[in-house]
């Protein structure tokens, strides 16, 4: 534990952000519209990833591709949801390896802590 917090959570969200690019290459989707595709499936829409970059244009290329039209996810954007959606289920198995549910909840607590300490 050589380096600070910082570093090891910018060090992780790069390699999430290239895994998860390789996971959708094949659907030629990137990171933010898998959020927005995955969130719209399950009854969110673009508010629920409004304080992260590239919402809008994740909303436009999946209205262009067919995938979602008026907020909502059509049959092509529901099929390629649930095909990205087995990909994304394995990498987070891969990622998670060693870590129990209860290291991730603490994990994931003390994060928004922080982060809510950072915001005040």
């Amino acid at each position: 534990m050589d380096r600070p917090i910082g570093y090891w959570v910018k060090h992780l969200d790069n390699l999430l952000e290239n895994a998860m690019g390789q996971a959708l290459a094949a659907y030629g989707a990137s990171r933010r519209e898998w959020q927005l595709l995955h969130a719209t499936a399950q009854g969110e829409n673009a508010v629920a990833l409004a304080p992260f970059e590239g919402v809008e244009e994740a909303v436009q290329s999946l209205t262009s591709r067919g995938w979602l039209a008026d907020g909502r996810l059509t049959d092509e954007g529901r099929a390629v949801h649930t095909a990205v959606s087995e990909r994304v289920t394995r990498f987070r198995q891969q990622v998670t390896q060693g870590v129990s549910p209860q290291e991730y909840q603490t994990a994931v607590e003390v994060l928004r802590r922080m982060a809510a300490n950072a915001e005040r």
